[in-house]
């Protein structure tokens, strides 16, 4: 059984609030863009999950990957049997976009169905919420408001079908304690949902992320990468999550832009 793990984008990134738990409030629309990994997930005969990894390298043990965990959760909650699964990485890490999330959510989802286990939605997001903040989101994969530590979700009547992305990640990994360590945070003055009513190319008034100052002023490449995605005349632009990635929204395709070496670019069209 195979099934194909999406990535998203922050359409404004808020902070607002410390929380008593060490976590952060947020606010921010996720939304759902295809540079996808790939996954995939069969029967085993032994008790456990033998989980191998293809395409870009994940560092750490694979017992600490979110998808071991997600398949760990399962077993422990629905006693369920052991499995062989692989990923195949596309979408970079650390880089805002997550991949990682998606990855659980998606294993989740691939088990829930493998074994039967006929688990709803509220119940799947309920189990991807103790997996990470951003995996709950994957699990319907639509446009969303975005509050909470990232886990309550809210439709939002937001579509972006016939725009294009271009999509730069400068190989940066930004630590997500580090970039809340440059934040203070403070009430949006607001509703990012207000967007839904405006052209993409006034988004810019409202859609704002709290890190991407910050993170450009710490990370130069960050900035250049912004910087080169903007030259292009995108209808808005901004970094995604804690950084590194960024992105533009173009009404029509835009030209490959040049990059330096081993940076990570890429056009989808939403």
């Amino acid at each position: 059984m195979i099934r194909f793990a999406s990535s998203k984008i922050n359409i404004g990134l808020r902070v607002t609030e410390k929380r008593p738990d060490g976590f952060h409030n947020i606010e921010s629309i996720f939304y759902p863009i295809p540079l996808n990994d790939v996954m995939e997930a069969v029967p085993a005969t032994t008790d456990d999950l033998s989980l191998q990894t293809e395409g870009i390298h994940i560092d750490g043990d694979v017992k600490q990957n979110l998808v071991f965990k997600a398949w760990q959760l399962l077993r422990d909650q629905h006693a369920i049997s052991g499995n062989k699964a692989a990923l195949l990485k596309c979408i970079p890490t650390g880089a805002g976009l997550g991949g990682g999330s998606s990855d659980a959510a998606n294993m989740l989802l691939l088990l829930n169905d493998l074994h039967n286990l006929n688990l709803s939605t509220p119940q799947l997001e309920k189990y991807a919420a103790m997996l990470g903040s951003d995996c709950p989101f994957f699990i319907e994969n639509k446009p969303k408001y975005v509050t909470g530590r990232g886990e309550i979700l809210s439709p939002i009547a937001l579509s972006l079908a016939g725009y294009y992305l271009l999509l730069i990640h400068p190989k940066v990994h930004v630590s997500t304690p580090v970039a809340y360590s440059m934040i203070t945070p403070y009430a949006a003055d607001v509703d990012l949902r207000e967007i839904i009513e405006l052209p993409v190319d006034q988004w810019h008034t409202i859609a704002k992320n709290d890190f991407q100052t910050p993170m450009c002023n710490a990370f130069p490449a960050i900035r250049e990468a912004l910087d080169i995605v903007t030259s292009a005349t995108p209808l808005f632009s901004s970094m995604t999550g804690s950084g590194s990635a960024v992105y533009g929204i173009f009404e029509k395709e835009p030209a490959m832009p040049v990059i330096p070496e081993n940076w990570f670019s890429k056009i989808v069209k939403l």
